[in-house]
């Protein structure tokens, strides 16, 4: 809702401007506080506010004009800024900003009067009951109502066709084609069945390069060519029994195109396309091939709707009858189901409420397909939460099919003010919240969780991305260029996916655009946009000095620098919040002003030096003080940092700070890394050092996640001691550092709560421990260990293990990974880890190794990846 997401962003400024008063404006006392006050009272109105459930293709009169007055209080404010910082004319008077914003306030007050008028004379209703407790999610059975389908994949991957078979999965969007291909794609029968798997996703949008290097495990971060990637894959099937799956194609010339790199083998490889369009099935394979994924019956979709609303618990009997009438009103479709259902889960479980939520689904039972599925998405959309609307809306400018870091969502949701302040938690965990919330409700799909929980990776279903884009187009929340209409907003949003000719005819038809997301590989047009805030790029350009007249940037990603002379005014950025600058090989230096920059949340750098602080002393309590540098207190993260100088006045700058990356190179003199252990809010550390000189270290046991890179040193008995020690640590990764002796002994009462480990290029040989070292273990990654002969058979005996990693060049430990999967079938009647195995060595093959690799091959337990 961009009347909710707007009145939120203009508190944000207000109170920024009492916070951080750094900049040369000061609001009236009396003006601030009745902004504030006429703000958050048509909040609340929204909060309440629901004039109509039916789909529109308008927008709500009222919520606009609420939008366009927030709007206009937050363009007075910050043209005022803006021109003051720069000097570019206008008058900045004091007088002029009172008038102006009086103009505002008048309007505001309008408004506040129409809808209390609207509360008393119709009452407002706020239908969405949310449940007092936050419950996890409970996932549908993915597979309901369609056994037979899966059955039917099962037997064609598995026949003894020995030709290569195109196997084509056709349905309507939201029918679970992909749910189906995915579920198959994982199942151990046929992940044992061929020598690999691999898995592509096509979309409207593709890049053969790009699907190429996918299939391949690549990122194709150095560009390779079609022809190249098309070779190599070639290579990488040829004479191995393969399947590939193809997700979501649109276009027939993409199979085309790819089909020459897949050889026919003789020997049973298959590949899965999942598509909507029938006549593309038809051009792929002949009818016998296909499979037709069908709407669920009402028995089916009663139970998808139940399986999704309760888990695996039973449905009251007072909400049987009810609940059986709004999954037949979905008409079968999977997608609507979970939808409703997420909806319904997060509601409180009353007839009164089913019975609104069905009255609603019944006029929309009997429209075609596509508009129903529109608008049973745009009721569940209707009953969210008010917070959540803006950030929901907000998914549907990543592109589609695209893998989002939840990280970079919450950054994005921060600087544009979309995140509710919540006592005692930072807007970054109360992102988190809100992306969880989505993924509970269906709205928004997990694509990974990370190496200790929480989401990491989501996507959206791209029938609910298009609805995202419909609503914002239609509530003029942001403007997608993508050559198919008009622009019609004004301040939110553009995100530039065509032609340089029609992105830049976007910019200068919205002037007042406070956000630019650049999707496009070449760098952005001109920016003449003096009030952005957001300027986020997915491919990296050169900061130039033209774009210091952008000093309200908030949040910055993407840009790289050719020379440190581009940032000596970087004070001017008085919003800046996020700072993400790519590496060009080049290092540089942050200039000293980054110690005056009290809002700055996140630095994200590489080859980059920290400045020493101005001189002066920092303020015990976290202000300014009075020589001009003062304590970062907002500063959450930090990373790579290059000779990052932890001294204690540093230490005293950067308090609160939870993320830190830094690499030291060698140095003759003594390493000041001995002030680490007083970060004591660190979370999470990436320490890399070349060359130890004989120091010992000590961090902080605040410490959740660390990675340790020992380049050219060791990793002592007592460096191993101390981490062991730390009493929340949940994720250690060792890379490359030599073990003492080349051996590793662990101890009683240590890595209590360790739950991922992961060791890399290292000396070890022996590993000695007992199951009770790692009580809870999850996730064990061994990667290219020359020296190790055998994985300790302890590991069997954890719990909570539930996945071994291997990745070798050598048949050293694969005896021992066979032993352990039979000493878990011994214990537990089951294996409950999952081993996957992968190697980049062509040597694998060779003939003395053929036995042992046989028995992995064969096993069960164990995938097999090249």
């Amino acid at each position: 809702m961009a009347a909710y997401a707007a009145l939120l962003s203009l508190m944000h400024i207000i109170d920024n401007l009492r916070l951080y008063p750094r900049p040369p404006l000061r609001l009236h006392h009396k003006q601030a506080h009745l902004l504030t006050e006429k703000a958050a009272h048509l909040q609340q109105f929204l909060e309440r506010y629901n004039p109509r459930l039916g789909y529109s293709t308008e927008a709500d009169p009222l919520e606009l004009r609420i939008a366009d007055a927030a709007y206009a209080a937050k363009d007075v404010i910050e043209s005022h800024i803006v021109d003051r910082i720069t000097g570019d004319g206008g008058d900045t008077s004091s007088d002029a900003l009172y008038q102006a914003l009086d103009m505002v306030i008048q309007d505001m007050a309008l408004l506040e009067s129409e809808a209390m008028e609207i509360e008393r004379r119709l009452g407002v209703l706020h239908h969405v009951q949310e449940k007092s407790m936050a419950t996890d999610s409970q996932r549908p059975s993915s597979m309901v109502g369609v056994k037979d389908v899966k059955i039917q994949l099962m037997d064609k991957l598995t026949s003894d066709c020995r030709d290569l078979l195109i196997i084509p999965i056709v349905g309507m969007g939201g029918t679970g084609k992909t749910t189906l291909a995915r579920n198959i794609y994982q199942e151990r029968r046929i992940t044992e069945h061929f020598d690999t798997c691999a898995w592509a996703t096509i979309s409207q949008e593709y890049s053969v390069e790009q699907f190429l290097a996918e299939i391949l495990g690549l990122d194709n971060d150095h560009r390779s060519r079609e022809g190249e990637l098309g070779e190599n894959l070639h290579k990488h099937l040829f004479n191995r029994k393969y399947l590939i799956v193809m997700d979501d194609m649109w276009d027939v010339h993409a199979w085309d195109r790819a089909r020459v790199y897949f050889p026919n083998n003789e020997n049973g490889s298959r590949v899965v396309v999942t598509t909507r369009l029938s006549n593309l099935a038809s051009g792929l394979s002949s009818r016998s091939s296909r499979l037709e994924m069908e709407l669920l019956d009402e028995a089916h979709s009663w139970e998808l709707l139940s399986k999704t609303v309760f888990g695996e618990e039973s449905c009251p009997l007072h909400l049987e009858e009810i609940g059986k009438r709004i999954a037949k009103s979905c008409k079968g479709l999977p997608l609507s189901i979970v939808v409703i259902g997420g909806l319904l889960a997060k509601s409180e479980h009353t007839r009164e409420f089913w019975e609104y939520i069905e009255r609603n689904l019944s006029p929309i039972v009997n429209l075609e397909d596509d508009e129903r599925c529109l608008k049973i998405l745009h009721l569940s959309y209707k009953q969210l939460p008010v917070h959540l609307k803006p950030c929901f809306l907000y998914m549907g400018i990543f592109s589609e099919d695209e893998a989002i870091h939840a990280s970079t969502v919450v950054r994005l949701w921060i600087a544009e003010g979309f995140i509710r302040p919540v006592s005692g938690k930072s807007f970054k965990e109360v992102g988190k919240m809100y992306v969880k919330e989505l993924a509970d409700r269906n709205l928004v799909l997990v694509h990974e969780i990370g190496s200790v929980g929480g989401i990491k990776k989501c996507k959206m279903h791209d029938l609910l991305r298009d609805f995202c884009l419909r609503e914002a187009r239609k509530e003029r929340f942001y403007s997608v260029v993508d050559g198919g209409g008009e622009t019609n907003a004004r301040r939110c949003i553009v995100a530039p996916t065509t032609s340089m000719e029609e992105a830049a005819h976007a910019l200068q038809s919205m002037p007042l655009a406070r956000s630019l997301i650049w999707r496009r590989g070449e760098k952005p047009p001109s920016l003449r946009l003096r009030w952005l805030r957001i300027l986020q790029s997915a491919m990296p350009f050169v900061f130039q000095e033209t774009m210091l007249q952008l000093v309200n940037l908030r949040h910055v990603a993407g840009v790289y620098l050719k020379g440190e002379s581009v940032f000596h005014s970087m004070q001017r950025f008085w919003n800046l919040e996020t700072l993400i600058v790519e590496g060009n090989g080049l290092e540089f230096s942050l200039p000293a002003e980054i110690w005056c920059m009290p809002r700055i949340r996140h630095i994200q750098l590489e080859y980059a030096h920290l400045p020493d602080p101005p001189a002066g002393h920092a303020a015990a309590d976290g202000s300014d003080d009075n020589d001009g540098g003062g304590v970062l207190r907002n500063l959450h993260t930090l990373k790579e940092i290059t000779n990052f100088k932890c001294s204690k006045d540093v230490v005293k700058r950067i308090p609160n700070i939870k993320k830190l990356g830094v690499y030291y190179e060698k140095f003759n003199e003594r390493l000041p890394v001995e002030n680490l252990v007083s970060l004591d809010k660190l979370e999470s550390l990436e320490f890399a050092i070349h060359s130890m000189n004989g120091q010992s270290l000590n961090f902080p046991h605040s410490l959740k996640k660390l990675t340790l890179r020992m380049i050219n040193s060791k990793f002592s008995q007592q460096v191993l001691g101390m981490i062991g020690g730390l009493p929340h640590l949940e994720k250690l990764r060792l890379d490359r550092g030599e073990f003492e002796g080349r051996k590793w002994e662990t101890v009683e009462g240590h890595f209590c709560r360790l739950k991922f480990l992961e060791i890399l290029l290292s000396n070890i040989a022996e590993w000695k421990m007992e199951s009770s070292h790692f009580p809870c273990l999850e996730r064990l990654v061994l990667r290219r260990l020359p020296y190790m002969d055998e994985i300790p058979l302890e590991v069997a005996a954890i719990p909570t293990l539930e996945s071994i990693y291997f990745v070798f060049s050598h048949t050293h430990g694969l005896k021992s990974l066979l032993r352990i999967v039979e000493i878990q079938e011994e214990l537990y009647g089951d294996v409950s880890i999952r081993v996957l195995l992968r190697h980049k060595a062509a040597v694998i093959y060779a003939e003395e190794w053929s036995d042992v690799m046989k028995e992995c091959r064969n096993s069960p337990y164990i995938r097999f990846e090249v």
